[in-house]
C-alpha cells in the first residue's frame, strides 16, 4: 500500500465510510492532488490527499530531507457543502500544494491567504489552520506521521485580525459572538 492509500484508509476509517467522492487537481510539475468530499449528517468535509506525499521542509534549510519532516493534509468542513464544484476544490489544492510551491510548513495557527475568494462569490479569501480531531496516520520509520489540519475559511478582515492579534484572539471572538465557522453564509466576526 502506498502512502496516499494509507492516508486515504486512515481518513475513511475516521469517518466510518468505505469510499468518498473525489476530484483531482493537477499543477504543472506536481503530482495530482485529490480532494475527497465526505458527507456527514448536515456537514460536508473536504479533505486533501496528496499534500503529505513529501515531507515539508523549512525554507531556510540547506537541503530537503526526502523522508523526514512534517506531513499534513487539510480538512475544510462546511454545513450543507456550499462551495462544491464552484472553485473550492482548486482552492484547497492550491493551499495544500503551498509547501511544495512556496516552501512553507503547514501547521496549526498558520494563516494561508489566497487573496481571492475560496469559491465562487465567497466572502472568504483565506484559511486559518488548526488541529483536527482526525488521528494522525502513522507511516513506516523514519517518516513522520501525516497530520490533518482544519482549514477554517476566513474573511480578509479576519485575516488582518490574525496578523495583528493572533489566531487565538480570532477564535475567542468567534466564541464570544457564537459564530459557527462551518456556516458558509456566516458574517465576519465583529473585531
Amino acid at each position: 500500500m502506498d502512502l496516499i492509500d494509507t492516508v486515504r484508509a486512515g481518513l475513511l476509517g475516521h469517518f466510518g465510510v468505505e469510499s468518498a467522492d473525489a476530484a483531482s487537481v493537477t499543477f504543472l510539475g506536481l503530482e495530482p492532488i485529490e480532494i475527497l468530499r465526505v458527507p456527514d449528517t448536515d456537514l460536508v468535509h473536504y479533505v486533501t490527499l496528496g499534500g503529505s506525499r513529501h515531507p515539508m521542509t523549512d525554507p531556510t534549510a540547506a537541503l530537503a530531507d526526502p523522508v523526514r519532516g512534517p506531513r499534513a493534509e487539510l480538512v475544510l468542513t462546511l454545513r450543507g457543502g456550499v462551495g462544491a464544484g464552484a472553485g473550492l476544490t482548486r482552492a484547497l489544492a492550491v493551499l495544500v500544494a503551498s509547501p511544495s510551491v512556496e516552501g512553507i510548513v503547514l501547521q496549526a495557527d498558520a494563516l494561508l491567504d489566497l487573496g481571492e475568494p475560496l469559491w465562487l462569490n465567497a466572502p472568504f479569501t483565506a484559511v486559518l489552520l488548526g488541529d483536527s480531531d482526525i488521528a494522525a496516520v502513522e507511516l513506516p520509520e523514519p517518516a513522520e506521521p501525516v497530520r490533518f489540519l482544519t482549514a477554517t475559511p476566513i474573511t480578509a478582515t479576519e485575516a488582518a485580525w490574525v496578523r495583528i492579534r493572533g489566531a487565538q484572539a480570532l477564535r475567542d471572538a468567534w466564541t464570544e459572538a457564537k459564530i459557527d465557522v462551518r456556516d458558509a453564509d456566516r458574517a465576519a466576526a465583529s473585531l
